[in-house]
């Protein structure tokens, strides 16, 4: 079991400095309030919005971001997911990044890349899975439109993941309501695993951001949402134990294979 801190933030676009800020200070009052991890939304570090402004301060894996990230973790003791461009090469990803303390980095890149704004910034990555123990949990990501192609969330499932944890930057609107009050709830439903889904608040020189943070349980409940406005810290308890009923009653993932053809 941990505790998650899920921070919907308003990210200032291009600023990495304020924005690393903003996350040092969720991190220090994450771990005041006991939690292990801390969620940020995607691209949060660069903003998203801006452009060729966020693709121009792309860093490597190992580069100078990920150290301060690093740096952070250790001096609160706080694990963090944070969205940033990332760049390998020539190549420029859409990632996002969990850091704890001292220990390798793990990296995921955006596989299904949202709309002409995405694809003309970033490179898009094959689908992967990467998943990773925190405090016993078994973990996997996704960023954003990714979420919205189930076979990515079932990939992870059938890995072992307890959880998949999403940074996004959902745009307000009609669409986007529907996805933060319906979709993810249903992903974790049938998976049988949690789902936090952390977003952006407010705008940007390009988008407006729906807000409507959703963290989901595997019986589908909601443990956690955010306002369509405001920033908020969310914390839940994550504990895969505490679903087993659910688990024994919605056996999706079973059979899958009891019925394969």
């Amino acid at each position: 079991m941990i505790t998650l801190a899920a921070l919907q933030m308003k990210s200032e676009s291009g600023d990495v400095a304020a924005n690393l800020a903003r996350i040092e200070a969720a991190a220090k009052e994450a771990a005041t309030k006991g939690a292990s991890l801390l969620m940020t939304p995607e691209l949060g570090i660069t903003g998203y919005g801006g452009g060729e402004v966020v693709s121009g301060l792309a860093e490597p894996a190992d580069g100078p971001i990920v150290q301060r990230l690093k740096a952070i973790s250790s001096e609160t003791g706080v694990a963090i997911i944070a969205g940033f461009a990332e760049r390998d090469g020539e190549a420029v990803y859409n990632s996002a990044v969990y850091v704890d303390g001292d220990a390798a980095p793990v990296v995921y890149r955006k596989s299904h890349l949202y709309g002409d704004y995405e694809r003309d910034l970033f490179a898009a990555a094959e689908p992967a899975t990467h998943l990773f123990k925190h405090r016993g949990v078994t973990c996997g990501m996704l960023i954003c439109y990714d979420v919205e192609f189930p076979e990515n969330v079932r990939r992870l499932a059938q890995a072992g993941a307890d959880a998949v944890l999403v940074p996004t930057a959902l745009p307000a609107g009609w669409s986007g309501t529907f996805i933060a009050d319906h979709m993810i709830q249903t992903r974790a439903f049938e998976n049988q695993v949690f789902v936090a889904y952390i977003n952006h608040c407010g705008s940007d020189e390009r988008f407006s951001f729906a807000g409507l943070s959703r963290i989901a349980a595997p019986d589908g409940n909601l443990l956690a949402s955010g306002g369509p406005r405001d920033e908020a810290l969310m914390l839940v308890k994550i504990d895969p134990a505490a679903f087993n009923i659910s688990k024994a009653e919605n056996t999706y993932l079973s059979d899958l294979n009891r019925y394969a053809r």
